[in-house]
């Protein structure tokens, strides 16, 4: 899908060969072996990656995923599309993903610890607070990073907080981070719902997934007004029309570890929530849930794309040809998390602490602006928002290396 969709922006900017090639290869891809000894005294071997996708406009910056589905394809997918989105944001990084194939679920807390520690060791020669900085992703969380900050800062003698981000406020972790990214979905719904002139207040919408994104996204929808009328995760879906309690919900999933089961909703099918009529659709969770099949039969006003690859490219053909769906594409969307990331990465190059308030005020300014820039170059060349927020992103990371040039 990446490079689908990478191939598909650089016909539309006609990028010269040499520089199509360098946009869109990786500048590293790193594979570990991590051996783990178990609670049991067994040793199990894992595979880890890291991949930096360029170094250009400066570290690479982007999650960290413990998951049994992770290879190193995924992840350097997953890295493009973060190059993108922090040149999209105008953040002074290019992108980067990491991984480790293993099921987090299966492992106790010490073994988490010690896979953790063991990998971070294996990345030393390759990250750094001006190389590469981490941050938490699926089956990761402000723990592990607060796991990585305290090997790496071992290694170099003194406590280096920017090495990583998404880290424990104890740790000179940023206020505002844990809800950035949800924050973000919702204000950007928002905003896309006053420029197609509906209001806010009263309006409805359903979130797929309530992990961190979806469940902060559907919080700030609820805050603002809005009527969260379907929720999904892992294990199946609610519904109800007159808007679900979201607080009541998050209190319910704390204590169940599910939305299933909630007595203030109905269940109903994850599949068909997707395609119920809303005002909002903000896929939080999963890659692909947009497809072939069921793009056609949205019925929503806006697509708000919380996750990372929501949409397939057969979809987006789908959807396009419509053209009665305002999308807002994954990496402007979801881009409040690695936003909020820079600003804790800023407040400890500075060793200086933001309230929460200024953290989100900046948030927002920023989303806004690159809203607008978005919804405006598409508009001006006749072309899909996803295509005019990628054609943002690679020409600013291709500008930069036309500029630096090739060495040696």
């Amino acid at each position: 899908m990446a490079a689908e969709q990478f191939d598909k922006v650089a016909d539309f900017l006609d990028l010269s060969d040499e520089l199509r090639e360098r946009c869109k290869w990786p500048k590293r891809l790193i594979t570990v072996t991590v051996p783990v000894r178990r609670d049991d005294g067994s040793t199990e071997l894992y595979f880890g990656h890291r991949v930096q996708h360029h170094l250009t406009r400066g570290p690479v910056k982007g999650g960290l995923r413990y998951h049994p589905a992770v290879d190193l394809g995924e992840v350097a997918a997953l890295a493009m599309w973060m190059n993108w989105k922090c040149a999209l944001m105008d953040l002074p990084y290019g992108g980067g993903k990491g991984g480790i194939c293993c099921d987090p679920r299966n492992m106790s807390i010490a073994e988490l610890e010690r896979m953790t520690r063991r990998f971070t060791m294996e990345m030393i020669p390759f990250i750094g607070p001006e190389t590469d900085v981490m941050a938490p992703d699926m089956g990761t969380n402000e723990q592990t990073m607060a796991w990585i900050t305290d090997t790496y800062s071992t290694h170099a003698g003194h406590l280096e907080p920017a090495i990583v981000t998404g880290k424990p406020l104890t740790l000179q972790g940023s206020a505002g981070r844990t809800q950035a990214t949800g924050h973000g979905v919702a204000f950007l719904a928002s905003s896309a719902l006053n420029k197609l002139d509906l209001p806010v207040r009263g309006s409805t919408a359903i979130v797929q997934g309530f992990g961190n994104v979806g469940s902060h996204a559907a919080q700030t929808m609820a805050s603002y007004g809005m009527k969260v009328i379907g929720i999904s995760d892992v294990n199946g879906a609610i519904w109800n029309p007159e808007g679900i309690d979201v607080k009541a919900l998050k209190a319910y999933e704390i204590e169940h570890r599910t939305v299933v089961g909630f007595p203030g909703a109905e269940p109903v099918d994850p599949a068909k929530m997707l395609t119920e009529p809303c005002d909002v659709l903000a896929p939080c969770a999963l890659d692909r849930v947009i497809h072939g099949d069921n793009a056609g039969q949205l019925q929503c006003k806006i697509l708000a794309e919380g996750a990372n690859g929501p949409t397939t490219p057969e979809a987006d053909r789908i959807i396009d040809a419509r053209g009665d769906i305002f999308v807002i594409p994954d990496i402007l969307c979801n881009a409040g998390g690695v936003t909020v990331s820079y600003f804790e990465w800023v407040q400890n190059l500075q060793r200086f602490q933001w309230t929460e308030r200024e953290v989100i005020t900046k948030l927002e300014t920023r989303l806004h602006a690159s809203f607008e820039k978005v919804v405006g170059f598409a508009q001006r060349n006749n072309i899909s928002q996803r295509t005019a927020a990628q054609a943002i992103a690679i020409k600013t990371a291709a500008d930069a290396k036309a500029a630096r040039g090739m060495f040696p």
